[in-house]
């Protein structure tokens, strides 16, 4: 079990104990931030196994829970349920077609355990990678984040519900949150702590009960050490952090994309290329492009 130590109801503390009176042995995980960490020290007390501070280091807290799992199990002991691997591919509704791919790289399939790791919790996520890794894009601004009230300023025509709103219950995906203003950092920030909502213009607030997942390709403790963005904000937001590995990390499955893309190609302009020849695909695989913008054609060969 991978339980935070604060809890929507109570905490990690009368989790345990409750564990306790009931007899279930399972082993537990506590997530805490920094500042709790006595609270974690009484969660071990209490028979957690091992705790991990926020935010999470992927690596970190799969080497617990390995651990966890090979220890010797109590007796009596319920044994884990093991989940169904996830599927290496995502069907689009109606039909065989995949609409995303996997690939089976060292680096993607590291990067596919630390999502499937992530992925059940609530647990604020940063996307951190370069531009073109697969990270989308939306707009950002307030009346984006919350709403606006007609007539709270020009070209405010009717009311509009927000980002926030339209997501309560479920999650909401910001790309490049590094580019927010300071301003909106500030009411960002104030939506995350108390999970209330004031829609531009308006004097009302609306409760939101949202999962945050944020992307960026900026340095933001760089931007912290620079006061472009708040620091609260950035532990707010990053509980959980994905680095998303660049192509060059997975050479090796560059030609499992290109096929992928070259399916889609044939779908869209109704053709039938079979494949790549092999000195096109020995092109693509070596391809540098640091190599290419400083003129030096013999590397990766």
């Amino acid at each position: 079990m991978l339980s935070d130590m604060r809890l929507p109801d109570e905490d990690g503390i009368a989790l345990l104990q409750w564990m306790s009176g009931q007899r279930i042995e399972v082993p537990v995980i506590v997530m805490t931030s920094y500042a709790e960490i006595q609270n974690a020290v009484r969660c071990m007390k209490l028979g957690a196994r091992d705790y991990v501070a926020k935010p999470v280091n992927p690596d970190e807290l799969l080497k617990k829970i390995r651990e966890a799992l090979d220890a010797p199990a109590p007796v009596g002991d319920v044994p884990p349920v093991t989940p169904e691997k996830a599927p290496e591919t995502s069907r689009a509704a109606g039909g065989d077609i995949p609409n995303y791919i996997e690939g089976q790289s060292d680096a993607a399939r590291q990067l596919y355990e630390y999502v499937r790791l992530v992925a059940p919790t609530n647990m604020s996520v940063l996307v951190n990678g370069a531009s073109g890794t697969g990270k989308e894009h939306v707009d950002l601004a307030a009346s984006e984040f919350f709403g606006h009230v007609k007539g709270s300023f020009t070209g405010a025509v009717g009311d509009k519900t927000g980002a926030f709103e339209a997501a309560s219950g479920g999650t909401l995906f910001l790309d490049e949150v590094g580019n927010l203003t300071y301003e909106t950092q500030v009411q960002l920030l104030r939506a995350l702590q108390e999970r209330r909502i004031r829609p531009v213009g308006s004097n009302r607030e609306v409760a939101v009960d949202i999962r945050l997942v944020a992307a960026t390709n900026e340095d933001l403790e760089a931007a912290i050490a620079r006061g472009t963005f708040r620091a609260d904000l950035y532990h707010r937001i990053n509980e959980f952090t994905l680095r998303m590995p660049e192509v060059r990390q997975m050479r090796e499955d560059i030609m499992l994309y290109a096929d992928f893309f070259l399916d889609q190609a044939n779908r869209q302009l109704d053709k039938h290329i079979v494949g790549f020849d092999g000195e096109a695909a020995a092109g693509m695989v070596r391809y540098d492009p640091w190599c290419v913008m400083t003129g030096r054609e013999t590397c990766g060969r």
